[in-house]
């Protein structure tokens, strides 16, 4: 970083806001900063999930780079059975979620679970909030219709593997109560498409409707 002392940066944390700060000491160690002022409040942002299955590491990169920019607040790793990458590094993933944060001028930073399988997620998520399953076999296309059908809690947006869910997880997740099918495409979609699709679509409609 090509700072030195007296210079002004900016902190942030989920909590307060974002603050101004002056460096005080800057070396290779550490570096000392006054905090001075608040410069911006934390606003309330939509609680948006997103539930995906790993896939390989450029494109899954990307994905979480752009839903985290999106307002993303926690993504959720599964298995599924048709799930190609079986592991992921979450911490390497942090990183990513974190530089992003600070790219789109985000004060909250999303939160990124352990992987699990699919079962377990549905079992846990059915009594939290409303999932929105992006599948290319549903009719069902009224985004507004879903979302004023919601319960409170958070959102989760369900995106499958490369590959799609097999039949027995597609009714799995389509038995469950408060889960809404939504088609995003008349296309088949690469799975970090219709993540950030999705996300894009569902997050307008939660803002300006």
């Amino acid at each position: 970083m090509r700072l030195k002392p007296g210079d002004t940066i900016s902190l942030f944390n989920s909590v307060n806001g974002e603050w101004s700060a002056k460096i005080t000491n800057h070396n290779k160690e550490n570096t000392e900063f006054k905090v001075e002022k608040l410069i911006k409040h934390k606003k309330l942002e939509n609680d948006l999930w997103l539930a995906f299955s790993p896939i390989k590491k450029g494109p899954l990169d990307m994905m979480i780079q752009k839903a985290t920019e999106l307002g993303i607040q926690k993504f959720i790793p599964i298995l599924s059975e048709r799930t190609v990458v079986r592991e992921i590094n979450t911490e390497r993933l942090k990183k990513i979620i974190v530089e992003a944060s600070e790219q789109s001028n985000r004060i909250s930073v999303p939160e990124i679970k352990n992987l699990e399988p699919l079962k377990n997620f549905l079992n846990k998520f059915s009594n939290e909030g409303s999932l929105i399953f992006c599948d290319i076999n549903s009719d069902k296309n009224d985004l507004k219709n879903i979302l004023s059908k919601k319960k409170q809690g958070p959102i989760c947006i369900l995106i499958g593997p490369e590959g799609d869910f097999s039949e027995k997880e597609r009714q799995l997740i389509i038995e469950k109560k408060e889960i809404f099918s939504l088609s995003l495409a008349n296309n088949l979609l690469r799975a970090e498409t219709a993540a950030i699709a999705a996300v894009t679509i569902v997050n307008y409609h939660l803002n300006f409707n």
